[in-house]
C-alpha cells in the first residue's frame, strides 16, 4: 500500500511515542472521532484508510459526546450505498433531517457551560453551517482543526489503495477504534480528566475528543 503525506510533523507540545518496529497505525476516518484515536494520531505515524468500504455504525460518522443524561451518540446521515461496497472516499453526505442543526444544538446542550465552550465555539461552529460533499473530506477537514486547536502535529497520510491489515508493516486498529465491540488495544488507557457532569454519571471514557477539548482546552494534549 502506497500513501500519500498530508501532514508533515515537526514537533510537538508532548513527545510521541515512538511506533513499535517502525509500523505505522491503520486507522479509519473519524467525525470528531474518539480520545483513543487522537491517542494515536498524536503518538504515531498514522495512515488514515480511505479505500475500504464504508461501514455503518462506526466512528466514520458518528462520534459520542456526554449530554444530561448521560453518553449521546451523533450519526452523520449518509447518502445510501451500493450495496455497502461503496469506497469510503466516495461516501456522500445527506441532507437529511436537518441533522447539522440537530448536532450542533446537541454540542450546546452537552457543553454550553463547560470551561471552553465559548473559545472554540467558532472554530467548530462552521462544520454545522456549511455543506461538504464527501465524507471523508468533512471527517478529515475536522480532524486539521482539532489538531490544531489541540496543537497536535501528527504524521498522517492517507492510503492510496486498500490494505487487509496483514501488512507487517502497520497496526490495525481499525476494529479496536470503533463504538461497538472494539477489538483489544493495550496501548491504549483512558487518562481521567475533568469533566463538567462528572459528579452526576462519573468518569466516561474514550468519549469524542470534542468532550477533552471542551473540558481541558489546551492542556488536553497531555491527556493523549
Amino acid at each position: 500500500m502506497t500513501t500519500t503525506d498530508i501532514s508533515p510533523t515537526d514537533g510537538h507540545s508532548v513527545p510521541p511515542t515512538a511506533s513499535p518496529g517502525g509500523r505505522a497505525a491503520l486507522l479509519s476516518a473519524t467525525y470528531f472521532g474518539p480520545v483513543q484515536w487522537y491517542q494515536k494520531l498524536h503518538r504515531r505515524r498514522c495512515v488514515v484508510e480511505c479505500c475500504d468500504h464504508f461501514v455503518k455504525q462506526t466512528y466514520r460518522n458518528r462520534c459520542v459526546i456526554a449530554a444530561a443524561n448521560g453518553p449521546q451518540t451523533l450519526t452523520v446521515p449518509v447518502e445510501r450505498t451500493d450495496g455497502g461496497k461503496t469506497p469510503m472516499r466516495d461516501v456522500l453526505i445527506s441532507d437529511h433531517g436537518n441533522w447539522r442543526h440537530l448536532h450542533w444544538n446537541a454540542l450546546v446542550a452537552a457543553y454550553g457551560e463547560t470551561p471552553f465552550f465559548e473559545f472554540y465555539a467558532d472554530d467548530l461552529r462552521p462544520y454545522f453551517e456549511r455543506k461538504w460533499k464527501y465524507l471523508l473530506d468533512f471527517d478529515l477537514d475536522i480532524t486539521d482543526t482539532v489538531c490544531r486547536l489541540l496543537d497536535v502535529r501528527p504524521d498522517m497520510s492517507l492510503s492510496t489503495s486498500y490494505t487487509d491489515g496483514t501488512d507487517p508493516g502497520y497496526d490495525d486498529f481499525r476494529d479496536a477504534i470503533r463504538p461497538k465491540h472494539p477489538l483489544p488495544d493495550p496501548s491504549f488507557s483512558p487518562q481521567p480528566y475533568y469533566q463538567v457532569r462528572a459528579a452526576r454519571h462519573g468518569f466516561l471514557p474514550n468519549l469524542s475528543i470534542l468532550d477533552l477539548l471542551m473540558n481541558e482546552g489546551p492542556e488536553g494534549i497531555f491527556r493523549l
